[in-house]
C-alpha cells in the first residue's frame, strides 16, 4: 500500500538526513561539499513532499477502487516512492564506503563520488519533476463535480429466520437484553442500557442485530437504526438519526445544538432502541450519549463494530463476542446459497469435495459463505463450472468474485496507521493458518524497523506487544 511504503521511506530519509551533520562538520573537497550540499537539499524537499503525500494517502487508499484516475495516481505516488528509496539507499551505501581504506583510498572515493552526489541529485529533481506531471494529470482529469466514493458498510435489514445459521444462541440473548422476553428486567425500569456485539469483517454481526431489531422493534414507541462508518461526522450522525425516529427537523437550518435539543424532546417519556452500526470509535458514542433523556424513558442502544475497545462500551454481560461459524454451520449456510432454488437445498455428491474447499477458503466468514455460494447459485452445477471458478479464486482473483468480502477487509487493512499496516502486512509473509509465535514476530517486527521509540518510555519489546494485541483487538488477527 502507498501509504506504508511513503511511511517507511520517510524514515529512511529522515536517516539520510541525520548524517548530514556529521558529514559537514568534517573536512571536505569544495566539490564534494558542494555535490553534498546539493543533494542534501534535495533530500529535504523530497522527505517535506512525502510528508504532505502521507496525509493525502491516508484519505486517498480508502477509495482507490472506486475512483480510476485517484487509483491511478496512488500507484504513480508508490512508483515514484520506490525510486526515491533506490536514490537514498545508494547514498546511504556510497557514504559509508568512503570511510573504509587509507587516506589515499578514501581520496580517490570521495572524489569519485562526487559524479555520483551530483547524478543522485538529478535524479531527485527528475522524480520531483516527475510528481509535479503527475499532480498536475490527476488535477486535469479528476471530473469537476463528482465527490470521491467511499465503500460504506450499508445493510440492508432484511433477514428471514430460513437464512439464518448458528447464531440461534446469541439471537436469544439479545432479544432477552432489549426485552426481557424469556427472562431479565423487561422494559418497565426506567433506564438507558447499552448492548455491544462486536468480531472481524465478515462474521455476521450486522445480520444478528437486524433480524433481532426487526423482531423487537415493535415493542418500542420509536426504533432508529443508523450505520456510522468509520469517516462519520458528528452532525450527519444526528441528522440520520433524526431522520430514523421520524424527527421533524429542518436540517438545512438547524445546527448540531439544535438537532440534539430536537431529539432529546422527542424521546422524553418514550420506549425507544437506537442500532449503531458500525462503529469505529469509542469517542463517537461520547459525543451523543448525552442527547438521550435518562428519566422517565427506556432506551436500548445496540452498537456493532470490528474493534474490541468500542466493544467495552458496554458491560461484559452485555456483550456478544461473534465468532466464525463452526464447519457444520459452514456447510448448511453454503447449501442454502448455492441450492436455494433446489427443493432440497443440498448439495450434489459429485460436488461436494469442491464445495469443502470453498467452504475452507471462507475460513467460517458468513459473508465469505454467502458471496461464493450466491455466485455458484448463477452457475450450472456441475464439476467442470466449479472449477472454473476454484481455479479463479487460485488464481488470486477473489477481488473480483467476491467483491463484498474484499472491500470489507480492505477497509479495516486501511484503517490502520502505517506502523501497524507494515506489521500486519509483515504476517501475510507466512503461510495461510501458521501459527504466529508471539516472541518471534516481536523480534522479527523489531529487526525489520517497523517499531519505533514512543515518548513515554515503552521498551521497543513493549511497544511491539502493543501493537500484536492492537491487532487481535481489530480482529485482524486471531
Amino acid at each position: 500500500m502507498a501509504e506504508a511504503v511513503v511511511a517507511q521511506l520517510l524514515l529512511t530519509l529522515g536517516a539520510a538526513l541525520a548524517k548530514e551533520a556529521a558529514h559537514s562538520g568534517g573536512a571536505l573537497l569544495g566539490k564534494e561539499a558542494s555535490a553534498l550540499r546539493g543533494l542534501f537539499g534535495k533530500i529535504r524537499r523530497s522527505k517535506a513532499e512525502l510528508e504532505s503525500m502521507q496525509a493525502y494517502l491516508h484519505e486517498a487508499e480508502r477509495f482507490k477502487d472506486t475512483d480510476r484516475t485517484t487509483a491511478i495516481f496512488v500507484g504513480e505516488i508508490r512508483g515514484l516512492a520506490f525510486q526515491i528509496e533506490d536514490v537514498v539507499d545508494e547514498f546511504t551505501y556510497k557514504l559509508e564506503d568512503c570511510k573504509h581504506g587509507g587516506f589515499t583510498a578514501k581520496m580517490k572515493k570521495r572524489l569519485k563520488h562526487i559524479k555520483t552526489w551530483r547524478r543522485l541529485a538529478a535524479k531527485l529533481q527528475e522524480i520531483e519533476h516527475n510528481l509535479k506531471h503527475a499532480k498536475q494529470r490527476k488535477k486535469d482529469y479528476t471530473v469537476i463535480g463528482r465527490s470521491a466514493s467511499k465503500f460504506t458498510n450499508q445493510a440492508l435489514h432484511f433477514t428471514r429466520d430460513e437464512d439464518l445459521v448458528g447464531i440461534e444462541e446469541n439471537k436469544e440473548r439479545l432479544t432477552r437484553w432489549l426485552t426481557g422476553r424469556g427472562g431479565g428486567d423487561g422494559l418497565e425500569q426506567s433506564s438507558n442500557k447499552v448492548t455491544t456485539v462486536w468480531g472481524m469483517p465478515g462474521v455476521g454481526k450486522t445480520t444478528l442485530v437486524a433480524h433481532v431489531y426487526n423482531n423487537v422493534k415493535v415493542d418500542f414507541d420509536a426504533a432508529a437504526w443508523v450505520t456510522v462508518s468509520e469517516s462519520y461526522h458528528l452532525e450527519d450522525v444526528l441528522k440520520k438519526i433524526a431522520a430514523e425516529f421520524d424527527i421533524a427537523v429542518d436540517v438545512a437550518t438547524s445546527d448540531t445544538r439544535g438537532i440534539a435539543e430536537s431529539i432529546h424532546n422527542y424521546l422524553q417519556g418514550k420506549k425507544y432502541i437506537l442500532v449503531l452500526d458500525d462503529v469505529w470509535a469509542v469517542h463517537m458514542w461520547s459525543k451523543i450519549r448525552n442527547v438521550f433523556p435518562t428519566s422517565n424513558c427506556t432506551g436500548r442502544f445496540v452498537i456493532t463494530s470490528r474493534k474490541h475497545e468500542v466493544s467495552l462500551l458496554a458491560t461484559r454481560e452485555s456483550t456478544i463476542h461473534l465468532e466464525p461459524l463452526q464447519a457444520h454451520h459452514s456447510w448448511v449456510l453454503f447449501c442454502k446459497e448455492a441450492f436455494w432454488n433446489h427443493a432440497d437445498k443440498q448439495c450434489p455428491l459429485e460436488l461436494q469435495e469442491l464445495a469443502r474447499k470453498f467452504i475452507a477458503k471462507c475460513q467460517g466468514l458468513p459473508i465469505a459463505i454467502a458471496c461464493i455460494g450466491r455466485l455458484l447459485s448463477c452457475k450450472p452445477p456441475t464439476s467442470t463450472e466449479w472449477e472454473n471458478v476454484h481455479r479463479d479464486l487460485d488464481l488470486q482473483l477473489a477481488e473480483d468474485v467476491i467483491p463484498d468480502v474484499h472491500m470489507i477487509l480492505k477497509v479495516s487493512l486501511e484503517d490502520l496507521p502505517y506502523d501497524l499496516k507494515n506489521c500486519f502486512l509483515h504476517c501475510a509473509l507466512f503461510p495461510e493458518d501458521h501459527k504466529l509465535e508471539r516472541r518471534t514476530i516481536v523480534r522479527q517486527w523489531i529487526a525489520a524497523g517497523f517499531i519505533k521509540e514512543k515518548e513515554d518510555n515503552r521498551t521497543l519489546e513493549e511497544v511491539a506487544e502493543g501493537y500484536l494485541t492492537e491487532l487481535v483487538n481489530r480482529s485482524l488477527l486471531r
